[in-house]
């Protein structure tokens, strides 16, 4: 077997080599010679270069990141990470090991990364030196003998050697065959595009991976909650969360503003999709830069307002009642629209008011108030001890108040959930049974505390919406890189490269014999047949020559035999 290799390769000359710009294989050696410390780096080097090493980084790199998906992460959500640490104490501390809790800032994935980074790299200099030197070169001539080519036909012609090769290289070149006249040949190649893809491919998944790297490094994100009326500024203070790449700067801060005008949010009202939103924008004005004019802009899920690379993204709804304090005395203390937190598809709300400057109690000391709040938009339960909302939308708001008077806890510098009351220091208000005060109110409707400590009243209820400001400065080359991954990868596998050749000479009898043949880069089914496409119109210029008269005579019937 290995004589009829070399005897092939030797017949084929330079027809079979080169047809990919892929590293070749040395042969094995039966002694190997040690090797320094120069030998074993360029060993290192040239494992680390092979297309092998690369798929097994990208498989490795894919597999690197199913716990980064099924996994919290403190990037993501801190709170989600400590909750999943208190439910699971057993794998815990071996996740914190294996650093499963920041896996895209892990010195596994990052080295998993690097390496992957600089293998294409290092496959894709050479093959780019090599593909352009193959463009500006010329296909080789012609083997020796094209019957050992897997495509092979032949046929007799009359017309002259140079006539033919003259009809192939029209043929060749109207088909865009990169063609030139060599020695008795016409050499032919095609499919160039099919490495340009490759190379397309690896180079594109470089700017992907630059890309989602400068992404980390320089991205910004951040949520604020922000009810009907009020409004957000770009500046790191008014953020609710904030989280930035390490080489973020605050500069880098797009300069605008908006105010939430409205929301509106509209839903369905029968049906099995009772409930399921139909509408649900929030109507924004918003500013570019400090002195900007204000323009108007509704931004609905997925459909984010974009200003100056920075988008803003509606995250989620909720109801805020507007909620008024007075003191024994009738002096409003506090007023304002609280944000609750919505705990279901109906938007059943929860969450806590805390009033902690300007109260007096019965004894006209300085105290802090604090109610637990359940919100219902549209009201049902009633006569059944329990209250919940059978539909999102406000139909028949009811809250219900429970109070608390104390501190509050917030003075201790430690930070607090908004929506949970920490009671730990604060007493309940009673009524005049002793039980614990707590009343279900509508619209317009207060509650009076005891011992003429005053009142709250619900005086109506306005709309919040979540917004999640995010700047991703390279996304849009990861895109770019992404769609030319697609293009580079399809490129290089449907399309073929190959060679043809079209050899003529004149026969012993002085009839010109013509040789075509064809050989790809991989065994195909579409080589023969567009090899015989190309003889086809290579033939109707220099059709088949009749026989010889002799052939001819042979052919006849002798006398008296049956026609």
């Amino acid at each position: 077997m290995s004589n009829t290799n070399t005897t092939d390769e030797r017949d084929l000359g330079e027809a079979g080599a080169q047809l990919s710009t892929a590293p070749r294989e040395e042969p094995a050696s039966s002694s190997v010679p040690a090797m320094g410390v120069i030998g074993w780096a360029r060993w290192f080097w040239r494992q680390l270069t092979s297309m092998r090493v690369a798929l097994i980084l990208l498989f490795l790199l894919s597999l690197g990141a199913v716990p980064g998906s099924l996994i919290p992460q403190n990037s993501v959500d801190e709170l989600k990470v400590q909750t999943f640490k208190e439910a699971h104490t057993t794998v815990t501390p071996i996740y914190e090991k294996l650093q499963f809790f920041d896996v895209y800032s892990s010195v596994w994935f990052s080295a998993i990364y690097i390496l992957l980074f600089v293998s294409l790299i290092g496959c894709i200099v050479p093959r780019t030196g090599q593909f352009i030197g193959q463009l500006r070169g010329r296909p080789p001539g012609a083997p020796k003998k094209l019957t050992r080519l897997p495509a092979y036909t032949t046929w007799r012609t009359d017309a002259e050697p140079e006539q033919v090769r003259e009809a192939a290289l029209a043929v060749l070149r109207k088909r865009r065959f990169r063609s030139h006249a060599v020695d008795d040949a016409v050499a032919a190649e095609k499919g160039y595009l099919r490495e340009a893809g490759n190379l397309m491919f690896h180079i594109a998944l470089i700017v992907m991976l630059v890309s989602f790297a400068g992404g980390q490094l320089f991205k910004s994100e951040g949520g604020k909650l922000i009810v009907e009326g009020d409004g957000f500024a770009n500046t790191l203070t008014q953020y609710d969360d904030f989280k930035s790449g390490s080489l973020f700067d605050t500069d880098d801060l797009a300069p605008f503003s908006f105010t939430l005008d409205d929301f509106k949010g509209t839903y369905e009202r029968s049906g099995p999709q009772r409930g399921t939103p139909r509408t649900y924008e929030a109507r924004v004005t918003y500013s570019e830069g400090a002195d900007g004019a204000p323009q108007k802009r509704i931004i609905r899920v997925n459909d984010p307002l974009v200003v100056d690379g920075t988008k803003v993204y509606l995250n989620a709804h909720g109801y805020a009642p507007v909620i008024s304090v007075k003191d024994g005395r009738g002096k409003e203390v506090y007023r304002s629209a609280v944000p609750l937190l919505p705990i279901d598809s109906n938007v059943t709300s929860t969450g806590a008011i805390k009033v902690m400057d300007g109260y007096k109690g019965v004894d006209g000391k300085k105290t802090q108030l604090g109610f637990q709040a359940f919100f219902v938009p549209t009201f049902a339960g009633s006569g059944q001890g329990t209250m919940f909302s059978q539909f999102p939308g406000a139909d028949y708001p009811v809250l219900a108040l429970n109070g608390y008077h104390g501190s509050l806890g917030v003075d201790s510098g430690l930070p607090q959930n908004v929506y949970q009351l920490d009671t730990a220091k604060m007493k309940e208000f009673k009524d005049a049974n002793g039980d614990k005060l707590k009343q279900r109110m509508r619209p317009g409707e207060t509650m009076k505390l005891p011992d003429g400590a005053g009142s709250v009243t619900f005086e109506g209820v306005e709309e919040w919406a979540s917004f999640q400001i995010t700047r991703q400065p390279a996304s849009g080359w990861a895109l770019t890189g992404a769609v030319a991954a697609v293009f580079g990868l399809a490129g290089s596998l449907f399309i073929q490269r190959r060679r043809v050749w079209v050899r003529a000479v004149r026969g012993a009898d002085g009839v010109t014999v013509v040789e075509m043949a064809g050989l790809g880069r991989s065994e195909s089914t579409r080589l023969p047949e567009e090899l015989g496409d190309l003889a086809d119109a290579v033939h109707t210029v220099t059709p088949t020559a009749p026989p010889p008269a002799s052939e001819q005579l042979s052919e006849e019937p002798a006398e008296g035999a049956e026609k």
